[in-house]
């Protein structure tokens, strides 16, 4: 979901997509089975730590047929290297799974005979080729030192030192262990996350992509700056539901970022638009991605509760994108800007085209309130299929069902090969207990001041986003910075989301910056340019883990009244915010360089939990408006005297 993968070869094809097909269904099976508690032939349900070792069997061994060892290789073929590694990944999983009932009962994690520790450490080394082919060769690097910490811990300095292992002891407590590789990341994903896979996925199959653009154009497309407005509102639609930011944006960026220059936006802008909104995609609920499932078990807390604390800080930050591409179609002129290319499409036509996507988006939503989050996923794709046939009147055909299962095989097999490696950090960081020492001695060097270590936590968040994916930089900063601002009396959802927020910059920010070259490479646009332009519209991404980590009341925490009077606060301060990185006011027009700093110092001022502080914005801005109203009419006196 949240994790993005690489491009990945064609090489599904011939005995390729026969194994990756049998290893997928097979896991599926499994995965239904186990949900909803199947007893079959006295074999399901599995024990637990078995079930993982099952999928870790299945879905490993899938990955290194469908990912490639080396993105520059372009042979559709599997090579015999590729088989090899697929054979005893299935082979390691399925050694762990036969045996894990012993491996609980007798203490294996602990002191292992000598061929589980050698499977173990096959299962390790396995892992870490299979993150290096989902993340690179930096998330390799980062992977491997924590696999390999323990067997040094003992001789680093301060926090860092820790009970140090021997190798048999090492790869034992990783593979076997319940804190390592199959951990609460993988944990997630096999309980809980698949089920939302495959709703994206036949929401896609079936049109949904299509739908939320056609919906977005019926409502949005005929008002000042209409296609930019379609992309921010598309995007996030479709983004909440796929998690994936640059899937995203290659899905919808092809349709909305040509939309957006023909309608007078430059390539690089409506890049940046694109790439903003499909960045904050994977922030919105319902879905938000495989990182908020995580979080949840993280807090040991109902997902439901994740979802709504995360409902407003969302929407402001559409809110945003939106009134910035309203008020740049203001300031050039692209007042009536239209797609002529393309017919309006009528909204009513549009929801009677498409009211089973709307249906079962809106009792997933209303599931996630009454079952588990592993089961409403399933109960809304049902309805979805049933809601499509009645709609279609036909069956899907079977290609349709072949796209299906490849695309469900392949996510999955991504996610779990990229969290076996990540799973390697997590798991170093409790075996040695390092993590909870990092925690105190982050608190520490703070002095026990919360907006140094939200600084220190930004930037942390930012540099490890540049060379983890979203999901390992989420875990790994869970683990040991948001225990240390939950310490200090920070809102520990707060926290969290402060992390993910800090996390998923990296996206729109160069040097880095993937969305945004991603949208750049469809707009023509320099991806540099496309990046910078990317940070200016993505501004409040940046300000609003400050505000909601200080005011519990953005997560809609707290009594009506005070959420009321700070969601409008922030709101306005956003509004504010927007009109001075465009250089246009509501109500005035475009403003000089003094009144967007003016503007820009009362948005921060309206931001700050603070009432006196929120009225001196206020003031601030009144003054600002005043004084840029009477310049206009000074300016147009001038120009009538002058004719």
């Amino acid at each position: 979901m949240s994790a993005q993968p690489k491009p990945i070869q064609p090489r599904l094809s011939g005995a390729a997509r026969i194994a990756a097909g049998v290893l997928g269904i097979a896991g599926l099976a499994a995965i239904v089975i186990q949900t909803f508690n199947l007893s079959i032939a006295g074999v399901f349900p599995l024990l637990s730590s078995r079930y993982y070792y099952v999928l870790i069997a299945l879905f490993l061994s899938a990955a290194f047929i469908i990912l490639p060892a080396r993105l520059s290789h372009h042979d559709t073929r599997v090579p015999l290297l590729d088989w090899v590694l697929s054979a005893l990944a299935l082979a390691a999983g399925a050694f762990l799974a036969f045996y894990a009932e012993v491996i609980l009962t007798s203490g294996w994690d602990v002191v292992a005979p000598p061929l589980a520790a050698t499977v173990s450490g096959l299962l390790v080394l396995l892992s870490l080729e299979a993150v290096r082919r989902t993340g690179g060769t930096i998330l390799l690097v980062i992977c491997a030192f924590f696999a390999t910490y323990p067997l040094f811990a003992e001789w680093l300095p301060g926090f860092l030192w820790g009970p140090s292992l021997s190798v048999a002891e090492t790869v034992a407590a990783h593979a076997m262990g319940m804190e390592s590789i199959i951990g609460i990341p993988l944990r997630v994903v096999a309980d809980t996350l698949v089920g939302f896979i495959i709703f994206g996925a036949v929401l896609n199959v079936m049109g949904g992509g299509q739908f939320f653009m056609d919906l977005s154009m019926a409502l949005m497309g005929k008002s000042r700056g209409g296609p930019a407005k379609v992309a921010v509102v598309s995007s996030g639609l479709f983004g909440s539901l796929s998690g994936s930011v640059i899937s995203n944006v290659l899905t919808t960026g092809r349709l909305t970022i040509p939309a957006m220059q023909r309608a007078g936006y430059p390539a690089k802008y409506a890049a940046a638009v694109e790439a903003c909104a499909s960045t904050g995609g994977t922030l919105m609920p319902p879905v938000m991605g495989a990182v908020a499932f995580i979080m949840a078990s993280f807090l040991d807390t109902p997902y439901t509760t994740i979802m709504v604390a995360a409902v407003v800080p969302s929407v402001l930050y559409y809110m945003a994108l939106v009134l910035q591409v309203d008020l740049y179609a203001a300031r050039n002129g692209l007042i009536d800007a239209q797609d002529a290319d393309h017919a309006q499409p009528r909204l009513l036509q549009v929801i009677a085209s498409g009211w089973h996507h709307i249906l079962s988006l809106a009792a997933l939503v209303s599931m996630l309130f009454v079952f588990s989050p592993s089961r409403s996923a399933y109960y809304a794709t049902a309805l979805m299929l049933v809601a499509g046939l009645l709609r279609h009147r036909r069956l899907p055909n079977f290609g349709n069902a072949l796209e299906l299962l490849e695309d469900v095989t392949r996510n999955i097999s991504y996610l779990i090969a990229t969290l076996c490696g990540i799973g390697l950090v997590v798991g170093s960081l409790a075996i040695t207990g390092v993590g909870s020492a990092f925690s105190r001695e982050l608190v520490q060097y703070g002095g026990q001041s919360v907006f140094l270590l939200l600084i220190l936590g930004a930037l942390t968040s930012f540099v490890l986003g540049m060379g983890m994916t979203v999901s390992a930089c989420y875990i790994f900063l869970a683990t040991v910075l948001a225990p240390a601002l939950v310490e200090l009396g920070l809102n520990p959802i707060g926290a969290h989301l402060f992390v993910l927020y800090w996390g998923m910059l990296s996206y729109i920010t160069p040097p880095v910056a993937l969305a945004s070259i991603a949208a750049a490479q469809i707009s023509g646009a320099k991806g540099l340019a496309a990046g910078f332009t990317s940070m200016r519209l993505g501004a409040a991404l940046f300000i609003l883990p400050f505000v909601f980590v200080y005011e519990p009341a953005l997560l809609l925490q707290g009594d009506l009244l005070t959420i009321v009077l700070s969601v409008g606060s922030a709101a306005l301060a956003l509004t504010v915010l927007s009109c001075a990185m465009e250089g246009y006011l509501y109500g005035v027009g475009r403003i000089d360089l003094w009144e967007r700093l003016f503007c820009a110092a009362a948005a921060l001022a309206l931001m700050v939990p603070d009432r006196m502080a929120e009225l001196a914005g206020l003031a601030l801005l009144l003054a600002t408006f005043c004084g840029a109203t009477l310049r206009m009419r000074a300016r147009h006196r001038a120009g009538l005297a002058n004719n």
